[in-house]
């Protein structure tokens, strides 16, 4: 049986899947075998970049895995070294993905400022079926606003690093308040897994201090994409369906950031 797997709506239509399975610095035969192991347990979101160089892999585990590509939500990004060339490269992370469209292109960084030239390149993607979801990456709020006010069309997703230890209730708010899905990236690099709040709420509920780091963003309603090449670690990070902490709980973890 799919882990069930609650999703956050995109502004403009669709939905994405909170919890979703990250390739970066995995390539060749690790990233084929894990993306595998990862559909096979349920994931139905996955995130690669052309910078990850792992699209290939990512695409034919899709295919072999005999799951269908509509039940998957399909990441890809556009490093700023290719700004020059947006419609190219989709073409050959589509491509190399083997599919039609992605269900998200992101402008995996600022290309040296906002990129509004780039992002109409974004929005006629959208406008073609390429990509049924534009975001950005790694964009502050400022930025994320001078992209609408040069084209009249908000990101609809935000991916940045995020972790307790880098909670900011404001850049969340101001994310909410322009309807931008806030997606975070490394969860466990930068969180400090012995942490005595982080392995109390762990006991309490008979889970690991990872899970519990994960289900801390599902509970903000803040996408996140843990990497693992270990299939049980894998599972684990799936395995949070069950798992649903206090109000009291998660302010407690929030605390982290000021600690």
């Amino acid at each position: 049986m799919t882990p069930t797997v609650p999703t956050v709506p995109l502004r403009d239509g669709g939905t994405m899947p909170l919890l979703g399975f990250g390739t970066w610095q995995m390539t060749g035969t690790e990233c084929l075998d894990a993306v595998r192991t990862a559909l096979d347990a349920g994931y139905r979101h996955l995130d690669t970049a052309t910078m990850y160089r792992n699209e290939a892999e990512v695409g034919r585990a899709l295919r072999e895995s005999g799951v269908d590509r509509d039940e998957v939500f399909l990441t890809t990004k556009l490093h700023p070294r290719q700004a020059d060339r947006p419609d190219e490269t989709l073409s050959e992370s589509l491509d190399a993905l083997g599919v039609d469209a992605v269900d998200l292109w992101l402008v995996h960084a600022p290309p040296g400022g906002p990129g509004e030239d780039l992002w109409e390149r974004f929005v006629a993607a959208r406008d073609a079926g390429r990509a049924r979801a534009i975001g950005v990456s790694n964009y502050t709020l400022d930025q994320v606003d001078r992209l609408t006010e040069a084209t009249g069309v908000t990101p609809q997703v935000n991916q940045v690093s995020w972790a307790p230890a880098k909670h900011d209730p404001a850049v969340a708010a101001g994310h909410r308040e322009r309807g931008v899905v806030l997606e975070g990236y490394s969860p466990f690099r930068n969180t400090d897994l012995a942490d005595p709040v982080l392995q109390e709420v762990a006991d309490a509920h008979g889970v690991t201090p990872a899970q519990v780091v994960l289900r801390w963003h599902v509970e903000h309603e803040i996408v996140v994409i843990p990497k693992s090449a270990t299939p049980e670690r894998i599972r684990a990070n799936l395995a949070i369906g069950d798992l649903t902490l206090s109000a009291e709980e998660v302010a407690r973890i929030d605390g982290l950031a000021r600690s």
